[in-house]
């Protein structure tokens, strides 16, 4: 059978699963890159001829090549869901990547806002225009739920209730998360001027939409965050993003005393594994601070 037939057919899969647009195209480009490789350097088109080895030498090259712990990671995960999608549909008799492990790498630290620029941040935008309210709204809902970027752009007013938020995720996948009081009360305001500003106006469902009533694209939604981060000085070593307020949001809510497990279903994330990074970004002293609240004799 070919590679190529087998990969456009598992795309078709993926389609067929709701799998995010990212999520295929990223699936589809990473097995592309091994199945040239195959071709070009082991003049294999077919997948009777691929051999756990071959995979392995392919991203020995990628390592070779200066490519971090993360891609090859990456790579590799696209490799085993294509190969094992392949031995459930009998395409092959062995699972190829079974005993391919991961890359161990170092300790990652993910450097998040602190309280300051934080509270900078939520008080850069202070006009009462349907712009400004706008993105002070966006910047709270981040910070206060955690989010993905494509999940704020996404959301609808029917997704908004009295104190969470239903979350459509990765994969389509649903979920709620938390909805603070005071990020109630900025809603219900920026809501009221985005109706006013629309009035006459037939527009997307889209809670978050542009000043021509088009739904918000996500380098836009960058330029205002990094626009706001600019202004009130964020530490330059600080990637001022959507992701750090995801990231910000994680490690809040574990020095505030959140388990991690609660933590990964609130944050959508398929394993534990991937929230524990959040850990690593927490310094010693919090941590002992932490623990001392939480003394089992203390709290005897």
């Amino acid at each position: 059978m070919l590679l190529e037939t087998i990969k456009e057919e598992y795309i078709f899969n993926c389609q067929c699963r709701k799998l995010s647009d990212k999520t295929i195209k990223n699936y589809e480009k990473q097995i592309e890159y091994l199945l040239r490789f195959l071709e070009q350097e082991k003049g294999v088109t077919e997948i009777e001829g691929v051999k756990p080895q071959y995979i392995k030498e392919f991203l020995m090259k990628m390592k070779q090549a200066g490519r971090t712990v993360n891609y090859f990671n990456d790579l590799l995960k696209a490799f085993k869901v294509f190969f094992r999608y392949a031995y459930e549909e009998g395409y092959v008799e062995t699972l190829l990547t079974e005993k391919i492990k991961n890359a161990k790498g170092g300790k990652v630290i993910i450097r998040t806002f602190s309280d300051t620029e934080i509270k900078r941040m939520m008080s850069h935008y202070q006009g009462h225009d349907f712009l400004n309210i706008r993105d002070k709204v966006m910047l709270l809902t981040l910070i206060d739920t955690g989010i993905r970027l494509s999940e704020l752009i996404s959301l609808t007013e029917t997704q908004i209730k009295h104190n969470y938020i239903i979350i459509h995720g990765k994969g389509n996948k649903e979920r709620v998360v938390p909805k603070s009081p005071l990020l109630g009360k900025w809603l219900i305001k920026y809501l009221s001027v985005r109706q006013a500003y629309f009035q006459y106006r037939i527009v997307p469902d889209n809670i978050f939409l542009s000043k021509n009533g088009k739904k918000l694209c996500t380098a836009r939604v960058d330029r205002i965050i990094k626009g706001a981060g600019t202004a009130c000085g964020v530490s330059e070593d600080i990637r001022v993003s959507a992701h750090t307020f995801r990231h910000t949001y994680a490690q809040y809510q574990l020095k505030n005393g959140l388990d991690i497990y609660t933590l990964s279903r609130l944050l959508g994330h398929e394993s534990i594994a991937i929230t524990q990074t959040y850990l690593n970004g927490i310094r010693d002293e919090e941590v002992l601070e932490q623990a001392q609240k939480t003394s089992p004799l203390m709290n005897l």
